[in-house]
């Protein structure tokens, strides 16, 4: 069972959302912010060296594509 009200405080207000399809860039940002742990793990790939050890690391080109797709699809999308 899930607790809504957890996933209520979770979400971007809707006023945020509205004002970055818009093009505001303070809720451009905000939007960034809300996502920039998901946006990391997306990103997150792991380094084997020649001894056998691994290592994980933020691919940052694979990171600021992503912030480019997510701004690129926020701008269009379509608020009714």
């Amino acid at each position: 069972m899930t607790n809504t009200s957890n996933k209520a405080e979770n979400l971007l207000p809707f006023n945020v959302i509205a004002a970055a399809a818009n093009g505001d860039t303070d809720a451009i940002c905000a939007i960034l912010k809300h996502y920039e742990g998901y946006i990391a793990k997306l990103s997150t790939r792991t380094l084997r060296d020649e001894d056998g050890n691994t290592y994980l690391y933020v691919d940052e080109e694979m990171r600021n594509r992503l912030k480019i797709r997510l701004i690129a699809r926020t701008l269009a999308f379509n608020v009714a």
